[in-house]
């Protein structure tokens, strides 16, 4: 059974199919090869996903799309150009700190990605960068959202390893900055090798009406982090309530948001967390039917002869 699930895993990726059709063929192939009943893989399927924890995704995944739509990354973006966009470089400078920000509260590289990428790609271009250079640098930014918490897949990686979550949060913290950090230095030794963004900082807010104008958008993450860090409520309702702040910040103080707005971001948080919870289902379903089969059983033996001390 494992080796044709396997083989159907890895021809549906040489064919181009998407990740989680491919383990959703693969499992279905291994339950005919050993003739399971099908009624397993709704079974399976449902326990994958009922999980409390996993609600913390399709909230995540809302709140930055509010705090897109919400005009609180254009606002981030403003404010972290204040501090290091009158550098040479500030520009590149500006979308790792904003993506550092943003990434303290949305906890999605995918929604950090749309949020600020549509405000700074745009800008980098103008400014003279390479269209290439711009999206790499957005596309690395943003990856900080894995490691700076609260992060997504640091919430399935401790759903599926029965681990802390808020451990796990901590543990990304520290290394999510130094990080943060150690990618602004290059960026800045790299531009100065190349001789961009010179003018950089001109036409800048200053530090503090930029701050005046973020002060709601930097509340966000200390409310969020200090909550979790604090005991005050757990990572799943963290999400809640980065939601409810957003939309009270988008709709009452920033008055961006209208009611006409909010069936659009609804609809596309719904596609984007459908997406995360449709590879999750099919991999609950992968993970149990290798189980069955006793690999990791067979792995572990394995590992132990291999590793067993001559003596």
């Amino acid at each position: 059974m494992t080796p044709m699930m396997v083989g159907t895993m890895v021809l549906c990726f040489a064919l181009s199919v998407s990740v989680a059709v491919s383990i959703g063929l693969a499992s279905i192939v291994g339950m005919q090869v050993n003739g399971a009943n099908m009624l397993i893989s709704a079974k399976e399927i449902f326990n994958s996903i009922n999980k409390f924890p996993l609600a913390a995704i399709p909230f995540f995944i809302l709140a930055g799309n509010l705090m897109e739509t919400g005009g609180i990354s254009r606002r981030l973006v403003e404010f972290a150009k204040s501090i290091v966009g009158g550098v040479q470089g500030g520009l590149p400078m500006t979308c790792v700190l904003t993506c550092m920000i943003f990434a303290a509260v949305s906890g999605s590289s995918v929604a950090t990605t749309f949020a600020i990428g549509a405000i700074l790609i745009p800008a980098l271009i103008k400014h003279g960068y390479p269209t290439s250079y711009a999206a790499a640098l957005q596309a690395t930014s943003a990856e900080l959202g894995v490691i700076i918490p609260p992060s997504i897949p640091m919430i399935l990686y401790g759903v599926s390893a029965e681990v802390s979550i808020g451990e796990l949060f901590i543990a990304g913290f520290g290394p999510g900055i130094l990080i943060s950090l150690a990618l602004m230095l290059f960026v800045w030794v790299y531009c100065k090798f190349k001789g961009w963004g010179k003018t950089d900082g001109d036409g800048r807010m200053p530090f503090g009406r930029a701050l005046w104008q973020a002060g709601w958008a930097l509340l966000m993450p200390v409310i969020i982090l200090g909550g979790i860090y604090g005991g005050v409520f757990t990572p799943t309702e963290a999400s809640a309530v980065a939601v409810f702040y957003a939309l009270v910040v988008g709709m009452v103080i920033y008055r961006e948001i209208k009611i006409t707005d909010l069936f659009m971001i609804l609809r596309k948080s719904v596609l984007s967390s459908a997406v995360i919870m449709f590879v999750i289902a099919n991999a609950g379903l992968f993970a149990f039917l290798i189980t069955r089969a006793g690999v990791p059983d067979a792995i572990g033996r394995w590992l132990e002869q291999v590793l067993q001390s001559p003596a």
